[in-house]
């Protein structure tokens, strides 16, 4: 067994839908980022790639290149899991948290909980998702952005 921890954090931008574990959450603001900037999916990937020794999510899928311009993240994760599978890996379980003044996410959770398991091709009950704000404190608290961070253990095939 390995475990491995993600983080990833994307400010606010106007004009941009706001995508989290590959849920389309209402609010007046999106976040900037070269692909759809999922926050919550890019930190669960670095956490499953840092597992498996197998480096990053810019590594893998560099900002810039126009073969990833607002692709969805969720794409981005059945690469990874396809690439832990091909060294040997399966995910074992996975525990993230979503940092965010506004919007509120918890009516979210369920349905972010099922688009990353199946997308991961894992029992539900192997991923746990919870929602923090930071307490008005830094950019976070400041309604600058949303942070994230994930751990992820995964398991010899």
């Amino acid at each position: 067994m390995r475990v491995g921890i993600g983080y990833d954090v994307h400010p606010f931008a106007e004009e941009r839908r706001l995508v989290l574990g590959g849920v389309v959450v209402p609010f007046e603001r999106g976040l900037t980022g070269w692909s759809d900037a999922d926050v919550l999916t890019h930190a669960i990937i670095d956490a499953l790639l840092g597992a498996a020794s197998l480096g990053d999510i810019g590594g893998h899928f560099p900002p810039g290149d126009m073969k990833y311009k607002d692709i969805s993240s969720l794409i981005l994760l059945e690469r990874v899991r396809d690439e832990l599978a091909k060294n040997g890996w399966q995910v074992g379980n996975i525990d993230a948290t979503i940092v965010a003044e506004q919007p509120m996410l918890g009516s979210f959770i369920g349905e972010m909980c099922l688009k990353l398991s199946n997308t991961l091709g894992i029992d539900v009950g192997r991923l746990s998702i919870k929602a923090s704000s930071s307490a008005g404190l830094g950019f976070v608290g400041n309604g600058e952005g949303i942070e994230a961070q994930a751990v992820a253990l995964i398991e010899a095939i």
